[in-house]
């Protein structure tokens, strides 16, 4: 069988969330699956590492695809007909963008549906486009995946689709994130805290991510602790706002946050596994990643208390109200003296995250792929 995969968020260097998911999953189906030829489409020049296996033809299909007018041509005009020049038979999107007219079997994965919730974090063009094509994208395909429990809910309730067409396909972890040595914390440390401790954020500085709030919370912190703690964020900065930027300037104990922007696996792996505690604290996630990361590296974490991230982190996280800087101020202080809350957050962290892995993923992600071609 001829499998179309769009696989434009295969960048090299470049993998984010939905470039994650995309990597990990799309690999597995094409080794596992060597009956089946992968046409997988990409938007740009490729890198070498994303052929798979000898069952992959990799397309490039100009132009690239990062702007809702190219969205559109890419996915609405161009892609159907490439489609059928390839012959596939089946297509899977893993971005939740696909064709509106198409007459084979669809999967589309929608991570989630934040913008309909927080439009006001996104540029009106792309706001607008994704408010008036993702309602269709979900209606026009044969069937759905999505990465938790929650964000299915949502897609039902807010697009009135069948909850019975709707597969949840958890993420899961790189395995690179396993616990580091006492001597390699020692040397990251140094490296990013002057050798102290650090609360640790990962991910887009996104509105939706709150780290004002985070900001805050930590000022609050130090300024009732006499601790010489660290708040770390680590992630891309194009979404670095004037928010954030206010938000910095205006704290007392400002010299105690670092701002890495964005860094390697490799270099993250060190910099999570020495981190004292993970502070994700977002007011919406689809699924929430860096969580399931810090359960892998044996640290512990402060998380939100709304939307999917409950459902990653179980009875493992020590969960806060996002909306309240106290909250997030009390979840701190509480987890910076009490060694052994840190301890039990571990231990049941590693129970919590046997539940998850890309072998997984990949296998509920194909077992949707069949149920789509029952249609």
């Amino acid at each position: 069988m001829n499998i179309a995969i769009n696989t434009r968020f295969l960048i090299k260097d470049k993998l984010e969330g939905i470039g994650w998911f995309t990597y990990e999953t799309v690999k597995r189906l094409c080794e596992n699956h060597p009956e089946h030829t992968f046409i997988l489409f990409f938007d740009r020049k490729y890198h070498e590492e994303f052929v798979f296996s000898k069952n992959v033809v990799p397309v490039i299909m100009y132009p690239p695809a990062r702007h809702p007018l190219l969205w559109r041509i890419w996915f609405h005009y161009n892609l159907p007909k490439i489609l059928i020049k390839y012959k596939a038979e089946a297509l899977i999107s893993t971005d939740g963008f696909i064709p509106l007219k198409l007459h084979i079997p669809t999967l589309n994965v929608i991570h989630d549906i934040n913008f309909e919730h927080i439009p006001h974090a996104l540029k009106r063009s792309v706001k607008n486009y994704y408010k008036k094509f993702f309602p269709k994208y979900a209606k026009q395909a044969t069937r759905i995946a999505t990465v938790s429990e929650f964000s299915k809910q949502d897609i039902v309730k807010t697009y009135s689709i069948d909850a019975s067409n709707i597969d949840v396909v958890y993420n899961g972890a790189n395995i690179t994130y396993t616990p580091i040595s006492e001597e390699e914390k020692t040397v990251t440390k140094q490296k990013y805290t002057q050798g102290k401790d650090y609360f640790i954020f990962i991910g887009s500085l996104h509105p939706r991510k709150n780290i004002p709030r985070l900001l805050q919370a930590f000022d609050n912190f130090k300024a009732s602790d006499d601790s010489e703690m660290q708040l770390l964020i680590v992630g891309e900065a194009m979404f670095l706002t004037d928010e954030i930027k206010t938000t910095y300037e205006t704290l007392a104990f400002k010299k105690d946050v670092q701002f890495t922007g964005r860094v390697s696996t490799e270099d993250l792996h060190k910099i999570l596994g020495s981190a004292f505690t993970m502070t994700f604290v977002p007011y919406f996630e689809g699924f929430g990643i860096p969580i399931l990361e810090a359960m892998f590296c044996d640290i512990p974490v402060i998380s939100s208390n709304v939307t999917s991230m409950p459902e990653v982190g179980g009875d493992a996280v020590l969960y806060v109200d996002p909306f309240s800087v106290s909250d997030i101020t009390k979840a701190m202080t509480k987890i910076a003296n009490d060694k052994e809350l840190r301890d039990t957050l571990i231990a049941k962290g590693r129970i919590q995250r046997e539940k998850f892995s890309w072998d997984k993923t990949a296998e509920l992600l194909w077992n949707s792929f069949q149920q789509c071609l029952k249609k």
